[in-house]
């Protein structure tokens, strides 16, 4: 059987890098092919070198403000290491629609929250300011738009009295674990059809 190859790329602990990485095991029908990372101090880098997985750097610091030239050194490891998939597991830099139409149909990410509420960032927070009953994480299809997408899964966590954004954020990123690579698996045998947990 040969097996979709997939990257993944990531900006710090790696905690959902690890998670789908792990699930690719047995008869998945996937394998990690590289780690990438806009940051050489991603703890993820390690742990992804740890489980044999090969992986780069390129830092978006010296390019200042030019997303196209970054985008430009970002794109030369990954068409290196053919991926047939390509994850954002907290990779925290907004890509062009240059770059995305590359990979147009075949690139995932996971957004912490229940799209299409609260796209970008203080997701927790804005759940708990709205007096939201539920709240829950995301996976996606990437396009040009951000947090936008077709919507491959989605998992809800109740908003409980007393929850702060650090305990929502925990109780959600718990379900991320479960949710990013259920879809991963899914997609990567050509099934589009969301996930919804629990």
């Amino acid at each position: 059987m040969s097996h979709k190859r997939v990257a993944i790329l990531i900006s710090g602990g790696g905690s959902n890098m690890v998670s789908l990485v792990d699930s690719m095991t047995g008869d998945h029908p996937a394998r990690p092919c590289l780690v990438l990372s806009n940051n050489a101090d991603a703890g993820g880098l390690a742990k992804a070198a740890d489980r044999g997985i090969a992986t780069a750097v390129v830092d978006h610091r010296p390019f200042g403000g030019d997303r196209a030239a970054f985008e430009a050194e970002l794109c030369k490891p990954l068409l290196e290491a053919q991926p047939d998939i390509v994850c954002l597991a907290g990779f925290m830099r907004v890509l062009t629609g240059d770059f995305v139409s590359r990979f147009q149909g075949r690139m995932l990410n996971i957004h912490p929250s229940l799209l299409p509420k609260y796209k970008g960032l203080n997701t927790h927070a804005r759940a708990i300011a709205a007096g939201d009953a539920e709240h829950g994480c995301t996976v996606h299809e990437v396009t040009a738009a951000l947090d936008d997408g077709p919507i491959l899964g989605q998992a809800r966590v109740p908003v409980e009295p007393g929850d702060t954004p650090d305990s929502l954020a925990r109780k959600v990123l718990a379900w991320e674990h479960k949710l990013y690579p259920a879809v991963l698996e899914r997609f990567a045998r050509g099934d589009r059809a969301p996930v919804l947990l629990p």
